[in-house]
């Protein structure tokens, strides 16, 4: 069965804003973090930010740094990305993820990782 949801991804013009949620199913007491991903063909899924979900510390990646703002409601285990400012570079399919406790390696490592969403895709027109 389904067990991350995605939503909100589509398509917006250049400075526009978008925003994504992701409801997990699973693992919901086990998860300590949850996180986006992105990947464009040819290339390797990059984390773009991730949050811890008991003191929600957020950490980013420079190219989203002060433009994507990650948040999480515990109480129904969704995590949102919203995306402003968007630029043509940030086309991509996104993708959430989480990952378990005990889980070792850095968090921005989609290998450490346990369960992914479908991926929505995002596209930024100039």
């Amino acid at each position: 069965q389904v067990q991350l949801v995605e939503s909100g991804g589509g398509s917006v013009q250049a400075g526009g804003s978008l925003r994504l949620s992701c409801a997990s199913s699973a693992d919901t007491d086990r998860i300590n973090y949850m996180g986006w991903f992105r990947q464009t063909p040819g290339k390797e899924r990059e984390a773009i930010a991730t949050i811890h979900k008991g003191s929600a510390n957020a950490i980013y990646a420079d190219s989203v740094k002060g433009r994507f703002t990650i948040s999480i409601d515990k109480t129904v285990n969704t995590v949102y990305l919203q995306m402003n400012s968007l630029k043509p570079e940030d086309t991509a399919i996104y993708y959430c993820a989480t990952r378990v406790r005990g889980r070792l390696g850095s968090v921005f490592g989609p290998e450490t990782y346990d369960r992914w969403g479908q991926g929505t895709q995002v596209t930024v027109s100039s």
